[in-house]
């Protein structure tokens, strides 16, 4: 039998329609730096169903069961590829970093099974940086997991890093020019001074990486997650961040002429001191956004 302070932990969960019970330990305690942890800390106010008293969230439900699993006992679920790609987005968006290394470890573990075509394994890149000068030039090193190694200076421009696991690597003054690492992983990586010019990033995930002062003019950053990065002073003309994630980034003093921000996610991001001056932000989401001394001489707003 439950007891009272049970029940008042109980939380009632709608998501997208799909109904949901939990408690709040469940969503607070293996991803204390979640959104869903912000959201039961009690510091916000909830849109809670005055009825039923179900909190109710804007999202798919489809796999929010396997979210709920992993807050529970930190599974990572056996899903298809497209699967684990749906259930990568929803932990993206709840800022499940767990997770989002527990998905990545097994789509990498299952890529070298399936053996990609990659030129060099990570024990190769491991030999290969303890030279002086390090170059990966026009390499393959798709599904490589090269993560919380130390590849400053390296020189990858060219390269194909799909689905590239770099999470907490050293990359700094690293150059990506013109590399196609669509679905690439750089979450908390150190990418400051990085060279990304016309590279493809479409749906890598950066999420709390450090992109000070990097370059990423003319590179597709389409779909791409950027929350809670650092971009101050990025240089990101005339790229394309369409329908890109950058919710609490700080983009202050970013360079962002003749950038696309369709659909972009720009809420509570630091944009003070911005170059903005004729961006169309008309379809710019800037709720909660600081843009103190932002330079929006022409900029189409709403």
């Amino acid at each position: 039998m439950m007891k009272d302070s049970d029940l008042s932990s109980l939380i009632r969960l709608n998501i997208g329609g799909k109904k949901f019970c939990t408690t709040i330990d469940t969503l607070t305690c293996r991803e204390p730096d979640s959104m869903l942890a912000a959201m039961f800390s009690g510091r916000h106010t909830l849109c809670q169903d005055s009825e039923k008293g179900y909190v109710f969230v804007d999202r798919d439900g489809k796999h929010f069961r396997h979210i709920l699993n992993w807050l529970r006992d930190g599974v990572v679920p056996t899903l298809t590829d497209s699967g684990y790609s749906e259930l990568m987005r929803e932990a993206e968006y709840y800022q499940l970093l767990g997770l989002i290394e527990g998905i990545s470890s097994v789509l990498n573990k299952r890529k070298e099974d399936d053996d990609l075509g990659a030129e060099l394994t990570r024990t190769d890149i491991i030999k290969c940086i303890q030279s002086e000068r390090v170059r990966f030039r026009g390499v393959n090193l798709s599904g490589l997991d090269l993560s919380k190694l130390d590849l400053s200076f390296v020189d990858f421009s060219f390269a194909c890093l799909k689905s590239v696991f770099f999470s907490r690597a050293n990359l700094q003054c690293a150059k990506f020019r013109d590399v196609d690492a669509e679905g690439s992983i750089f979450h908390n990586a150190t990418l400051r001074e990085c060279e990304f010019t016309g590279a493809n990033l479409r749906g890598a995930l950066l999420a709390g990486a450090n992109l000070q002062s990097a370059n990423l003019q003319d590179a597709c950053l389409i779909d791409c997650s950027f929350c809670g990065a650092d971009l101050r002073s990025a240089h990101l003309q005339t790229a394309d961040l369409t329908s890109a994630n950058l919710e609490g980034a700080n983009l202050e003093g970013a360079n962002l002429k003749g950038a696309k921000l369709s659909n972009a996610n720009l809420k509570g991001a630091n944009l003070q001191r911005a170059y903005l001056r004729h961006v169309n932000l008309r379809d710019t989401h800037l709720e909660g956004a600081k843009l103190d001394g932002a330079n929006l001489l022409g900029a189409i707003r709403q």
